[in-house]
């Protein structure tokens, strides 16, 4: 057994592994997750990648495991944990990386198990919930002001996200603990911070690309089916964003915990998929359990 990184002429190893994933995302963005910010790696059995599975580096701060792919013929030998720990320990090794971190859907109890046994604590657990409409839940009620003073924006991140420990969505399916690293870039200047009129609560919209586009609203409160004037708010910017780029596929997306999504109302046309749950390590825990 051996473990090195992979780089873009491995591609054609990776074709060889049966994991019985049709259409995999991997293949089509090899090259790209063994560049930049990307790492990816293969444990490999008799020069035969037996699994594959990689981390981004966000911040140089964070780490996020993913693209986990276990060959179906190696299957049930723990190869996946021996990999993840090797990744984990990989991450590390990186100057600066303090938390790393994994998401897996609520039902996948192996992945979960193996994060577990890895010493990854279960953060937090959340709906990416997406539409292209809000019209059902739209009452036109006024909409609320933006807020463009970069000093009032980061009044609102320390009291309302910094001060509460908020697990912050950084990005679509990479939310992160919150830490001043993940807004020291130019994200002040670009996302567009809105307060209601009694400024006691504020939301931000920002853009975001996966596979689509995505008009991302982050909200760090359970109390958003309270609140009027936030949808209307949202699906104006929405409108405009489309009408910029009509010949491109853009929806909204929310990250809703399990108490925000139950209080939806019946009427909503949120796709709500299963939720995803965060799981993370310190280098200071893990260091302690190695």
């Amino acid at each position: 057994m051996a473990i090195r990184r992979l780089h873009g002429e491995d591609l054609e190893l990776f074709k060889d592994m049966n994991t019985g994933i049709e259409d995999d995302y991997v293949l089509r963005v090899f090259d790209q997750l063994t560049e930049g910010n990307n790492r990816l790696f293969g444990l490999f059995i008799n020069d035969q990648i037996a699994v594959i599975g990689g981390f981004t580096l966000f911040k140089k701060r964070y780490a996020m495991l993913g693209r986990l792919r276990t060959d179906r013929r190696f299957r049930g030998q723990n190869l996946a944990t021996e990999l993840n720990r090797y990744l984990i320990k990989e991450a590390f090794h990186i100057d600066g990386i303090d938390w790393v971190g994994a998401n897996t859907q609520e039902d996948n109890f192996p992945a979960k198990r193996v994060l577990k046994k890895l010493g990854l604590t279960p953060l937090t657990a959340l709906h990416g919930a997406w539409t292209d409409n809000l019209s059902s839940l739209s009452n036109d009620q006024e909409q609320w002001q933006e807020v463009y003073n970069k000093d009032e924006k980061k009044d609102w991140i320390q009291g309302a996200i910094i001060d509460t420990n908020y697990i912050f969505p950084y990005a679509c399916y990479y939310p992160f603990p919150t830490s001043w690293e993940l807004f020291n870039g130019d994200e002040l200047d670009h996302w567009r911070f809105f307060e209601n009129k009694q400024r006691t609560r504020f939301f931000i919209l920002k853009t975001d690309q996966k596979k689509h586009h995505y008009l991302h609203l982050v909200y760090p409160w359970n109390d958003l089916h309270l609140q009027t004037g936030i949808w209307e708010t949202t699906q104006s910017v929405y409108e405009d964003i489309v009408k910029e780029n009509p010949n491109e596929q853009t929806y909204i997306w929310v990250d809703l915990t399990k108490e925000a999504a139950s209080q939806l109302p019946k009427n909503h046309s949120f796709t709500l998929p299963s939720p995803w749950v965060l799981h993370g390590i310190t280098k200071e825990k893990w260091e302690r359990m190695n």
